[in-house]
């Protein structure tokens, strides 16, 4: 699992992010991230640099 930076533009990424939420009600803000994620993680592909994700994301809000 990369925890480096890899952005080439994240502030564009998060305008964009934020962007995409504005108008939807709660209930799709998040559908859209569940759907975002499955996205994200196809793109990954490799189930154990997911499940590593994963910790790591559910280890920072514990």
């Amino acid at each position: 699992m990369n925890t480096t930076p890899n952005f080439q533009d994240a502030d564009g990424f998060y305008e964009r992010l934020l962007d995409a939420h504005q108008g939807l009600s709660r209930e799709q803000s998040e559908l859209l991230n569940a759907r975002l994620i499955l996205l994200l993680a196809n793109q990954v592909g490799n189930a154990q640099v997911l499940a590593h994700c994963i910790d790591a994301a559910r280890e920072a809000v514990e």
